[in-house]
Order: C-alpha cells, then structure tokens, then sequence
C-alpha cells in the first residue's frame, strides 16, 4: 500500500509541471515586480524593493499551509475532478491578467470558479465540441471548504506583515499636495496535494472518500495556487493596518469555513459559503477604505522635516533603524527643509553624518553613522516629496 501511494505521489508532482499555472505564477510575479520598481522610480527616482520582493516573505507559510491542506483535504477525502482544477486555474490566470493582486484572493477565484460551476452544465449542453457530460461530477462542498481555509491563510499573509514588507507610493492630498501611501501587497504560491478520482489508491475505510465525485480508484494531484491582495494604507502605519485587516479576513474565513463544513450534508451551503466570502471580502476591503480615507495621510509632508516614507534594504538607515513616519528635522546640526537641502547638508562631513530624527511620538533623538564608499546617496531614506519636481528634475538631467 505504501508503494502504492508513494507512486501516485510521484506522479502529482510530476504533473505540477504540467500545468500551465504554474509557470504563469513566474510571469506574473516578474512583470508585477517590473511595473512596482517602473513606479517607484518615477515617484522617487530609485528602486526600492526587488522583482520578486512580494513572494519574498511567504515561503515559510506557504509550504506550511501546503502540507495542512494536503492533510486535510487526502485524510476527509476530498476528491476533485480533473475539470473542476483545469477551472479553477483558468479562472485563476484570467483574474490575473488584470495585474491586480486584490482579484487572487481566494474569494473570487475559488468563489467565482464555483459560480461557473453552477452554470457550466448548461453551457456544456447548449454546444457540440465537448462532452456533454464534462462537468457532471462537480464537488461543490470540497471548492467551498478550500475557499474556508484559503481565506484563513489570506488572513495569516496579511496579519504577518511588518515593517519593510510594504510598498510606498504617492498620490495628490485633498489640498492638492503630493502625500505617501503604502501597499500592503502580497502574493503566495501554494503547492497542494488533493485526491483525484483515477488512480491505483483503493479505498481503505469506510467513510473514505467522504467529499468525492464518482470513481473507484483515486489518484493525487499536486496542484498549483495562487493567493494575492493589496491593500492601500495611508493613515495609520502598514503594520498597524495589517494587524486590523488579518483579524477581519480571519473572522471571515472562520465563517465560511464552518457553513463550508455544514455543506458537505447539504450541498446548497456550498453556495451560501462563497457568497459570503465574495460578499465578505468586498465588505472588509469597503470599510478599510472607508476608514483610511476619512483622515488626514500619515505620510504627508511637514514643515518640521522630511517625512520618512520608506527605507532602502541594507543600507546606512536600516541599520541605524530609522523607521518608517519619523521625520529627519537636522542634518549635521542644520535644519533640512526639502531632499535637496538634506543631500547637499550630507556632503559636509564627508565620510561622517549626524542626524537629528523626530519619532513617530514627535521626540527627537540624534544618530550618527559612517559613511562608506559604497553606502547609497542618501543613506537610503525615502521621503514624501512632490512627484512632478522628480519627474522635472529627471528630464533636465536626461
């Protein structure tokens, strides 16, 4: 028996590399990383983050949650056909072409691949090229109990995140002035295995399969999925809003994982479970929104120094563990108005710069660092500055 699963094992992982998900994860992830540093680099004329830097910070959790859901789905015995996972990363590729990691969050690419799924047996019947009975086995309370637990794991992601794993940008204030804002962005590729219904695995007890389409042999599938979401932030610190968004998104999930349970007795909950979760996600994204808007942005710029809106990675400000919303009021004992001040106030000590930092409670303290030949210009402070001025200044300089 165990020979028996280790090859199906086997094969499923094989067939990871035949789906075209998989690849498209790569693609994507590249031209998305590729557009974010096009952006920084016009807002504040350099690169902060890397290609890849939103999956950075994801492996650990990923192969984790990898490893739960394979348990839970292999031990129920959930059983998914082959057409319902070709959907499901159809649907998942095609939400993705929009560039907008908020689409991949579990509740619109499992919600709305279920939703498909209601309708795909009459589009199936109304044509001529497929087989009419194509999608007959559908498995709705197995799609509604991954929507449950993906969505747990969306909450995980988005309640991890911390300082430097969000990305800054610039939009036009009520007053007409340039503020700062932060994505919180992520995107997670989860490897999971499920039961697929052919295969050499014969049943071994007897509620097994308990969620399944028809077969008498299964096999298992490691599939490919993806899980994004962005989230802008401008007044309160990322972090802070993160905590807040990965408790709702939590509470959520717990909510459609349950009526997903209640589903595998009555099949309709299935429904009911994804239409909260879309409902539900539309919902918390609504009133973060709301609520970030309705004040002032804590990324503005002060007259009291240069806010501080993100810190280049290994660089003179990481680790003198400036953070993010402090403002630098002097530098080398001169008071520092605008980035052109604070470069040329650099330059007079040479190899030696004393700042004086206001925190993020308006208390000043001093730091002092070496600088070394291959320290970045500006120590690595990002400030909230105006836009068109860096764009002005690029053209003058090209």
């Amino acid at each position: 028996m165990l020979e028996v699963w280790a090859m199906e094992f086997a094969k499923g992982i094989g067939k990871l590399f035949l789906n075209p998900l998989t690849y498209w994860t790569f693609i994507f992830i590249i031209f998305a990383g590729i557009r974010r540093i096009k952006r920084e680099r016009i807002n504040f004329g350099i690169k902060i983050a890397d290609v890849f830097s939103e999956w950075k910070s994801t492996w650990t959790v990923s192969i984790f949650v990898g490893i739960l859901v394979s348990g839970i789905c292999i031990g129920a015995g959930v059983v998914f056909s082959y057409e319902t996972i070709a959907l499901l990363c159809a649907v998942t590729i095609l939400l993705s072409l929009s560039m907008r990691f908020t689409f991949l969050s579990p509740s619109y690419t499992i919600g709305g691949t279920l939703i498909l799924l209601l309708f795909m047996p009459i589009i199936i019947n109304n044509q001529t090229y497929f087989d009419h009975q194509l999608f007959e086995d559908i498995n709705f309370a197995g799609i509604a109990l991954l929507a449950g637990l993906f969505l747990l794991v969306e909450a995980i992601l988005t309640y991890r995140i911390k300082q430097g794993e969000t990305y800054p940008n610039l939009t036009v204030g009520s007053r007409g002035k340039w503020v700062g804002f932060h994505h919180l962005k992520k995107l997670s590729f989860i490897p999971f295995f499920t039961l697929v219904p052919t295969g050499l695995i014969a049943p071994f007890a007897a509620y097994w399969p308990s969620i399944s389409v028809d077969g008498e042999t299964y096999g298992v599938l490691l599939v490919p999925f993806i899980i994004g979401f962005d989230h802008s932030v401008k007044n309160v610190l990322p972090e802070v809003a993160a905590k807040s968004l990965g408790r709702k998104m939590g509470l959520l999930g717990m909510i459609v994982l349950l009526i997903a349970i209640g589903s595998i007795f009555y099949w309709s909950l299935s429904i009911a479970a994804v239409v909260i979760a879309i409902l539900g996600r539309e919902f918390v994204s609504y009133r973060h929104r709301s609520k970030d808007g309705a004040k002032q942005s804590f990324f503005s710029q002060s007259t009291r120094g240069l806010t501080v809106i993100a810190i280049v990675p290994h660089t003179p400000a990481e680790r003198l563990g400036i953070q993010i919303g402090e403002k630098i009021s002097k530098v080398n004992g001169r008071t520092v108005q605008n980035v052109d001040q604070f470069y040329q106030f650099l330059q007079i000590s040479g190899a030696f710069a004393k700042l004086e930092v206001l925190d993020r409670a308006w208390e000043p303290r001093l730091l002092q660092t070496a600088i070394y030949q291959d320290d970045h210009h500006e120590l690595g402070l990002v400030f909230v500055k105006d836009r068109y001025q860096i764009n002005e200044k690029n053209q003058q300089t090209s």
